[in-house]
């Protein structure tokens, strides 16, 4: 049994990740926002018999970040999913306002926030752990696409975040990749999206099953295949 940790599970691929390491066996801590928000969350850990409890940790709340992990009751930590995410203004700043707000929520939420809570549970990480932080293909410079600035400079921040973390925690056997989930039929992805967010899960699944130190720096696609930078 591992000891799993999933921010931003309340919904989408966070609440699918927490399904399937639930169904095999799996200690689940789930974090959320607001943990009276998702019914489905709720209701899969209301039938787990203890496997998922569910925790509040506002990844927008960087400065609370160390407190909130603080009181998640896991003595150790084998794989730390950084889920939670938001898409920001998607178009129209060329020619009107910017929404500095929101720039700095999503930098906070998609940059600062799984730095943050990945120093927070550092000290419950050992050699083996691992962290997954979800990133996306339109932080590529193979996959250029106009429009979703704040959301191409988070994820693309993050993915080279990954990288300079990975280079100092990997004496301490600790792996770090980013992951492109996948377009995903999810709240933000939309009902158009190529995958579910079932498929999306079993395949990071199977992923953080499968990699180790050697491919720490690394980013993936959530079918397991690299993703060039």
């Amino acid at each position: 049994m591992a000891n799993i940790v999933i921010t931003g599970a309340g919904r989408g691929i966070g609440l699918d990740l927490a399904r399937k390491h639930a169904a095999r066996g799996d200690r689940v801590f789930a974090l959320v926002r607001d943990t009276g928000k998702s019914n489905a969350l709720a209701a899969l850990a209301e039938g787990s018999n203890g496997a998922v409890s569910v925790h509040r940790l506002d990844a927008a709340d960087v400065k609370g970040i160390p407190a909130a992990a603080a009181a998640v009751p896991c003595e150790s930590v084998d794989v730390l999913y950084n889920v939670a995410g938001v898409s920001g203004p998607i178009a129209g700043e060329l020619e009107g306002d910017i929404d500095w707000d929101a720039w700095d929520e999503a930098f906070d939420i998609m940059v600062k926030a799984p730095f943050a809570i990945t120093k927070a549970f550092l000290p419950k990480m050992g050699e083996g752990s691992k962290v997954v932080n979800f990133s996306s293909q339109l932080a590529a410079s193979t996959w250029p696409y106009g429009g979703y600035y704040v959301y191409v400079a988070t994820k693309a921040g993050l993915t080279a975040l990954t990288r300079s973390l990975a280079i100092d925690l990997k004496d301490r056997g600790i792996t770090l990749i980013s992951v492109h989930p996948g377009w995903v039929q999810t709240d933000m992805g939309g009902p158009d999206a190529d995958i579910t967010a079932d498929e999306s899960a079993n395949g990071i699944v199977a992923l953080a099953d499968k990699v180790g130190i050697a491919d720490s720096g690394g980013f993936f696609k959530w079918n397991g295949e690299p993703h060039p930078l």
